[in-house]
């Protein structure tokens, strides 16, 4: 907390998952920190139940390192995923670069890409297929509109990976695949239009219709 303070960030504090959801749901947080061990349930838990409520970029704080536990993560909808112990500096930079993202994903000249059925809006963090509202995470957002504003370009999963976390955060490949398949699935038939290049990464398939606007 006092490490974040001194970067001018505003921190609240809580010590229960009730607490957690109580505030975030009254204050409208810009960023969330949650740890994975709580003493009233399980930060997974309150990471899903946030995630259906609200876009608000979350990191979960955790001692467990395995690759199946920050895949974990990342399904229930967690941005960011950091492995105790970890150094301050390293944190405040993940909090920073994540707010950045953020930040551009509000005032970036490119405003919203169109692919048949699919908009993305990027200044209202909107995303529709066929005019009905799709909720995804920040990092899906990021990651669908990074792949549609090049449509054919093959993007590496490394090149995706960085799209996601800085290169330091550690993702692995499998991530970047589940990333993929959750957008895969709340697309629907739209989400065809993400092809899998063999052995590489992803591509935005193009379309007619596909057009992106700007400012």
């Amino acid at each position: 907390v006092y490490a974040l303070e001194q970067e001018s960030y505003r921190v609240h504090a809580v010590d229960s998952a009730a607490a957690a959801l109580d505030w975030a749901r009254t204050e409208g947080p810009e960023l969330i920190l949650l740890d994975v061990m709580l003493p009233d349930g399980s930060g997974m838990d309150v990471c899903r139940v946030l995630r259906a409520e609200s876009d608000v970029p979350i990191i979960m704080l955790t001692a467990r390192s395995s690759e199946v536990d920050r895949v974990l993560g990342l399904e229930v909808g967690a941005d960011d995923y950091v492995v105790k112990p970890f150094s301050v500096a390293e944190l405040v930079g993940r909090v920073r670069a994540l707010l950045r993202r953020r930040e551009l994903d509000r005032t970036g000249a490119v405003t919203s890409v169109v692919a048949g059925d699919l908009r993305i809006d990027l200044v209202r963090h909107e995303v529709t297929v066929d005019g009905r509202g799709v909720a995804l995470t920040p990092g899906e957002l990021r990651l669908l509109t990074r792949l549609a504003s090049e449509p054919e370009r093959a993007f590496s999963r490394d090149e995706l990976m960085e799209v996601l976390w800085d290169v330091a955060a550690g993702g692995t490949s499998r991530a970047c695949d589940t990333h993929v398949l959750n957008l895969r699935r709340k697309l629907g038939a739209s989400g065809g239009a993400i092809e899998t290049v063999r052995g590489f990464g992803y591509r935005f398939r193009a379309v007619p219709a596909l057009s992106t606007d700007t400012d």
